[in-house]
Formats: structure tokens, C-alpha cells, sequence
């Protein structure tokens, strides 16, 4: 099976500069103030559980993770209670104020969609405690088969008018012994402001503790016949995961001169 460290080749298949220090941190807000209530099936919270908890979970303040493209690993950082977040490598930056996506780009050297990657990787890194996350309907699915062994799921929709793709849909399954993920199938609506069922499959089976939450190590797309799996296509490596409860100083996210914004698209 041939490895890859970047999405970016995935990507194409269906679709650092710093801001100045400041040493003023942002004020933390207690998590529990910023989130609602929910009420999750208690196959979710099984699985929430068996990570970690999400207890633990919204604790943390900012994660962040390398993906080690050799010839340009990107530095991912995110502020887990804003969604804020920025990616930095050698040629360029991008990234979420918090209300709009900027570029830093002096060679031209990004070739994709700005507004569509600056978080994307984050939401794959971050399964299953994204699926925590406000505006979410939860629906009973069919297990899934995979070599024999059937791994019970939960569907996932949105609200109209959540996040950048609402009509995004996604299956999680999980162990039924351990209750952790296994897979998770989504489906691409971006810019196209039309469902989807043609359903991706990622394979969640490389995990690694980070204070105390289990987060993934690496994950392996594969090819498919509607829910049939078939074979491993390419893996995504998850390098330097760090969890901590401190914000990043004040301006961090913030569009570093130079940069543009870039016009975020709602489907």
C-alpha cells in the first residue's frame, strides 16, 4: 500500500510565515459556556467515551499536527473553541480569522481551493469529537462489512445552514467491542449547493494518545462499490498531534500582512 503524507493528491482526485508575537493571550472562555447540550445517541457517547471523553475533550483549547510532505510539510493549528485556524509551510499560509479565510502567497506556489482546505484536514483529525459538534442530526445506519466483521454506525446530517457544506453527510462506525471509530464515510457537496450519495471511505485503525484523548495516527482512504470496500488507495500521516488547554497569543489567526482574503462559499 503507497503511503502519501498530503492531501492534496487525494484532493485532485475528486474535486511559514508567522504574524508578529504578541505575548497577550486571548481570553479563555470555559468550554462548557460555549457549547450546548446535546443529546447524543448512546452508541455516540460509547464511542466519544472510548477516545477519551468529551469531558476531556473540551478542555483543550488548541490542537495542532504536521503533515510531513517532503517536499512541503504543512503545520496545522487550530483554536478548538473558535474553529480559528491557520496552516503554515515554507512557500505559504493560509487560514479562518473567525470570520474570513486568507492567503499569504507571495511565489504563488498554492495551487488549491484556500477556502475549502484550511480546515479540512483538521475535521478528519479531529473525528470522532467534531461529531460533538452544535447543529447535527443523528440517524440510525446499517452496520457496514469489512472482512467479514460488521461494525454497527450513525449517520450524520446538518442543519441548512451549518458550516460550509449543510447538505454534507457523514457515516461513522466503530468497533462493537471497543466501541472506538473505524470508518467514516462523507460525501464532497462544496461549491456545488447539491447532495450527494456518492460516499468516500476513510479507514480509522492507526491511533495515538495525546493527553489522554485518543486521536488518529494515520488514515487510509479506499476504493468502493457503493458501501462495499475494496482496497487501500492512499494513507494520510499525522505527525507532532499536540493538545493543550492554552490559546495561542492574540493575533495568531489573524490575516498577516500581505496576505488577501478569499471569498468562502456556502452550499
Amino acid at each position: 500500500m503507497k503511503k502519501t503524507t498530503i492531501l492534496l493528491t487525494v484532493l485532485a482526485i475528486f474535486a511559514c510565515k508567522q504574524s508578529p508575537k504578541n505575548e497577550e493571550k486571548e481570553v479563555q472562555i470555559p468550554m462548557e459556556e460555549k457549547m450546548a447540550v446535546h443529546a447524543f445517541p448512546e452508541a455516540l457517547s460509547k464511542v466519544f467515551d472510548a477516545h477519551g471523553g468529551l469531558k476531556l475533550w473540551k478542555k483543550q483549547r488548541t490542537l495542532s499536527f504536521v503533515l510531513p510532505n517532503p517536499d512541503l510539510p504543512e503545520i496545522h493549528t487550530i483554536d478548538l473553541w473558535s474553529r480559528k485556524d491557520r496552516v503554515d509551510t515554507d512557500l505559504f499560509s493560509l487560514g479562518f480569522d473567525g470570520a474570513q479565510v486568507w492567503l499569504l502567497d507571495a511565489e504563488e506556489a498554492y495551487k488549491g481551493d484556500a477556502a475549502f482546505y484550511h480546515n479540512l484536514m483538521f475535521y478528519f483529525q479531529a473525528m470522532p469529537f467534531v461529531l460533538a459538534d452544535d447543529g447535527i442530526v443523528y440517524t440510525a445506519a446499517e452496520d457496514l462489512e469489512f472482512e467479514g466483521k460488521s461494525y454497527p454506525g450513525i449517520q450524520i446530517g446538518y442543519k441548512t445552514g451549518v458550516g460550509a457544506s449543510s447538505k454534507d453527510e457523514y457515516y461513522i462506525h466503530f468497533d462493537p467491542e471497543s466501541h472506538q471509530m473505524a470508518w467514516l464515510g462523507y460525501t464532497v457537496t462544496y461549491g456545488t449547493g447539491e447532495p450527494s450519495d456518492n460516499f468516500r471511505w476513510i479507514h480509522y485503525n492507526e491511533w495515538q494518545e495525546v493527553n489522554g484523548v485518543l486521536l488518529p495516527k494515520a488514515i487510509t482512504w479506499y476504493s468502493y462499490e457503493g458501501r462495499t470496500l475494496l482496497d487501500a488507495k492512499s494513507t494520510v500521516v499525522f505527525e507532532n498531534v499536540m493538545l493543550s488547554e492554552d490559546a495561542k497569543t492574540e493575533g495568531f489567526y489573524t490575516k498577516p500582512d500581505g496576505a488577501e482574503f478569499i471569498p468562502l462559499t456556502k452550499s
